[in-house]
């Protein structure tokens, strides 16, 4: 592999897209998930999902598909083990929020899972109170 590769201010390794994108085979498989370069060469054959997913995904930025999955706590634990570096500052997508545990596909499913009941709930209370009260005056 040659030089050195560049570090960022904490000291992690910095990696443009174009590097990542060069490492796309079942011999080096890097992949890109929220702004973190992984090298899951390693993980290819364990992956339950079989390691064509990881190869499909290799070389890219494999966030939304990650996300899309939706991937357990232990799964993202996992990934901790296969981290290698943070992709350029240049190269990143504005995301947002630097915290990769909070995507914004998450922070909608938590919003959803109480805001959509609570609406539901919202609906079908009025909706009664109104044919109740409906009812008592004919």
């Amino acid at each position: 592999m040659g030089a050195e590769p560049r570090r960022e201010a904490g000291g992690s390794p910095v990696f443009t897209l174009e590097e990542v994108s060069r490492r796309g085979s079942s011999r080096e498989a890097w992949l890109v998930i929220h702004s973190r370069v992984y090298d899951v060469s390693r993980f290819l054959a364990e992956h339950p999902g079989g390691e064509e997913v990881l190869l499909e995904q290799a070389g890219r930025d494999a966030t939304e598909s990650f996300e899309d999955v939706g991937h357990s706590i232990d799964a993202r634990e996992m990934l901790k083990q296969y981290y290698i570096g943070e992709v350029h500052p240049c190269d990143r997508k504005n995301e947002g929020s630097k915290d990769p545990d909070a995507t914004p596909g998450s922070q909608l499913s938590s919003w959803s899972t109480w805001l959509i009941p609570l609406l539901g709930a919202l609906v079908i209370g009025l909706m009664y109170r109104y044919y109740m009260l409906d009812g008592k005056s004919s």
